[in-house]
């Protein structure tokens, strides 16, 4: 499955060609073989928790360079551990529970 997440979706005949050539019936997109809603409710971990913890990590204090900032994102995901995950599903269970 491909699912572009968290950013808005871009629609062109190109894309959607490469996507069915690609992940045929099985993307998920404006156009695709299975529709997204524009505004859907649906979070996944990666929207609930880990992009906002590794940039946190990450940008706590300006970069020099690439080569700097690069180096904190693999330090920043070398960080997440086995039970952060498994609480980011907990809770994502619980969200889920209570809808």
């Amino acid at each position: 499955m491909f699912q572009q997440d968290g950013a808005p979706p871009y629609w062109g005949s190109l894309v959607c060609d490469f996507l069915n050539e690609t992940f045929p019936e099985r993307w998920i997109g404006r156009g695709g073989p299975t529709t997204w809603p524009p505004c859907s409710p649906d979070i996944t971990p990666l929207d609930f928790f880990f992009w906002g913890y590794i940039k946190d990590r990450v940008f706590a204090t300006p970069t020099a360079d690439v080569e700097e900032l690069k180096a904190r994102i693999q330090a920043a995901v070398c960080t997440v551990t086995e039970d952060m995950l498994k609480n980011t599903w907990r809770e994502l269970e619980y969200r889920l529970d209570i809808l």
